[in-house]
């Protein structure tokens, strides 16, 4: 097998479908989070990194959904982590001219955000293992 799943068990679908939703939820809270999709949040790099965030998340579910498993794993883990490393740096020692958020640890919509997030890492890193281990035929 490559990259791409040759036969799909029904288990390896309802991961996929389940890893797709986790990275489109993921999207959907820093939309709501940044005030809509036409908004870019201050400081500028902020507001970019965001948008970055939510086109890597949906095309991670794209990825995962037409069967290029192992970039959609990878990609998928990134959408997890980088929203993980931001919250902690935003609410701990604070980011250059983005200092907000230090010590709001306890925003409603950050809890969520962590929860989907950790889900999906949960979910996408061991796939993405499992799809390296996988032989080539």
């Amino acid at each position: 097998m490559s990259h791409r799943t040759a036969l799909t068990p029904e288990a390896t679908w309802a991961a996929r479908w389940a890893g797709a939703l986790l990275c489109l939820v993921v999207a959907a809270i820093h939309v709501v989070d940044q005030g809509g999709i036409t908004t870019t949040r201050d400081p500028y790099y902020v507001g970019v990194a965001y948008h970055v965030l939510e086109i890597a998340a949906v095309v991670a579910a794209v990825l995962l959904l037409i069967g290029l498993v192992r970039p959609g794993w990878l990609l998928a883990a990134g959408v997890a982590v980088g929203p993980l490393l931001g919250y902690i740096l935003s609410r701990g020692p604070g980011l250059p001219d983005y200092s907000d958020d230090i010590g709001n640890w306890t925003e409603p919509l950050g809890l969520v955000s962590l929860a989907v997030e950790g889900a999906l890492l949960l979910l996408s890193v061991p796939l993405f293992v499992q799809s390296l281990r996988r032989r080539s035929y």
